[in-house]
């Protein structure tokens, strides 16, 4: 049994020694150093995709198999590295004049750097450029202290990808608001919409033509960021009138090309057609549609009778009778007229002011619903251009008129109280404290007449001429300007000839103060 156990003893040392002895044998083989990170893209085909959309979104990630991943280096031209943290990006990727391909390559950074910042990363044969940080005072250079991303191993072999980037064509519209109507002067505003998938930048152009879409000759050809114009004739001597183009309706704006082709006194019909850089186009667009038309009047002379009565009575037919019969009907046949009651198209702000202009004189009357707002906008700016205005408009009853609003067109300090009934066989007198009114026919009214006001004329810059025979209406109820280019009666003239006179009234003002010459 000793024996048995001093056997086992021997054998167990014996093990001991020669296993110390293997532990100081050299070690083989080499050591595994720090790896490169390898890069991937979300779609990896052999060699190309389908042709895509100049505007799509590239994923990517990569895999450190001892580290981890701080960013990705990635470039279209193989020259030029940007540097992200991200792992995909919406890319926008400029198309040329036809169809194209581009060549994607990223690449993983590893966390493996040394600590310090470095002006330059040469790795793999390519210059990736100075180690990219976050610059804290907006100086363009590396500041100490400034976050830096320590660029580590980058992925010798991106990942790469080909994408064959397809033009997507141009789209056009006409925008709701475009209304034409059956017949207008030679003024008139469009506005289309137009966009691209692959940016709205890349559309290069947009034809506009009149009447003709083979005539290429008569294209003009408007910058790609256009989207409304107003189309103006103000030559109307011509026989072939060629057509001002103003860039969103602007006069400070007008467009070098003019268009040729409108009829005057004529059916015209107006086309755009977007054009990307590929020459990609848009089918052309016509305004007015399929079964419309847009007549186009020439004007006749230099005065223009605006309408802007609503109620339904005598008011057209006097007016019009009114203009053709005196001064021995010189006026006949020679002014033209605009209705502007009620409801108003679309763009009728660009489109007013721009067609009165086309006209040396302007008589607007109006019932109890004034196109104020219009008035505010364009009578000021038209007197200035040398125009001559003759009112004849009564004010809104509920809510009364508000005298700031009066004040931007008319040269007034205030009105009076709502009048609410006139009676029939009403006079109105002439001011005779003043000479120069001599001349002005006292009228009458021929019915009654609701909603009036007073005014009170600005005695410095305005004259006063009528005011009611008794106490009917306080202050004034007619004047004219110091620069006799604007005439202004808070009454209907279509009642007020009780005295058979109101020609005579028109003659003064017209003929006499604003000296109308045909």
């Amino acid at each position: 049994m000793k024996l048995n156990k001093k056997i086992l003893l021997s054998v167990f040392l014996a093990l001991m020694v020669l296993g110390l002895s293997s532990c100081s044998d050299t070690m083989t083989g080499n050591p595994v150093g720090n790896q490169p990170p390898q890069t991937h893209l979300f779609l990896y085909p052999d060699s190309t995709i389908s042709q895509q959309p100049s505007k799509l979104t590239v994923n990517w990630w990569g895999d450190d198999p001892d580290g981890l991943v701080v960013g990705y280096y990635f470039t279209w031209d193989e020259s030029n590295w940007a540097f992200t943290t991200k792992n995909d990006s919406a890319l926008a990727l400029q198309i040329g004049a036809a169809d194209t391909s581009y060549f994607f390559e990223v690449c993983a950074v590893d966390n493996s750097g040394n600590g310090v910042y470095d002006n330059s990363i040469v790795q793999n044969g390519i210059n990736f450029g100075p180690e990219p940080f976050v610059d804290a005072n907006g100086n363009g250079v590396y500041d100490a202290g400034e976050k830096f991303y320590d660029i580590g191993l980058i992925d010798p072999s991106p990942a790469k990808l080909k994408f064959p980037i397809k033009n997507t064509p141009p789209e056009l519209s006409w925008d709701t608001l475009t209304v034409v109507p059956a017949s207008s002067l030679p003024v008139m505003t469009f506005r289309w919409k137009a966009s691209d998938l692959d940016g709205d930048e890349t559309i290069q152009k947009i034809n506009i033509v009149l009447n003709d879409t083979n005539n290429t000759a008569n294209f003009v050809e408007l910058r790609g960021n256009t989207r409304l114009v107003t189309l103006r004739v103000r030559d109307f001597t011509s026989a072939n009138p060629e057509t001002e183009i103003l860039i969103d309706g602007a006069e400070f704006n007008i467009y070098a090309q003019k268009l040729k082709g409108m009829v005057l006194d004529g059916f015209n019909k107006v086309y755009v057609q977007a054009v990307d850089i590929s020459v990609a186009k848009t089918p052309f667009y016509q305004m007015p549609g399929e079964n419309k038309t847009w007549f186009v009047r020439k004007p006749v002379g230099k005065m223009l009778l605006i309408d802007d009565y609503v109620t339904s009575d005598d008011a057209t037919a006097f007016f019009n009778n009114q203009l053709s019969t005196i001064n021995g009907g010189s006026l006949a046949g020679k002014y033209d007229t605009l209705n502007i009651a009620g409801k108003q198209i679309p763009f009728f702000s660009y489109n007013f002011f721009l067609t009165i202009k086309l006209f040396d004189y302007v008589v607007w009357y109006a019932d109890n619903n004034p196109s104020i707002q219009a008035a505010q906008n364009v009578v000021n700016k038209y007197l200035d251009n040398g125009g001559k205005i003759f009112f004849s408009m009564q004010f809104p009853r509920n809510p009364p008129p508000d005298i700031l609003a009066l004040k931007e067109f008319l040269p007034v300090d205030s009105i009076s109280n709502l009048v609410p009934v006139l009676a029939s066989n009403t006079e109105f007198v002439v001011d005779n404290s003043n000479p120069a009114n001599n001349g002005y026919p006292n009228l009458k009214t021929t019915s009654t007449i609701l909603g009036n006001f007073g005014l009170y004329p600005n005695l410095t810059l305005a004259r006063p001429i009528y005011k009611s025979s008794g106490t009917q209406i306080p202050g004034h109820t007619g004047f004219i300007n110091g620069n006799k280019n604007l005439f202004f009666i808070a009454l209907p003239l279509n009642k007020l000839n009780g005295n058979g006179n109101v020609h005579q009234l028109f003659e003064k003002v017209l003929f006499q103060e604003f000296g109308v010459n045909l």
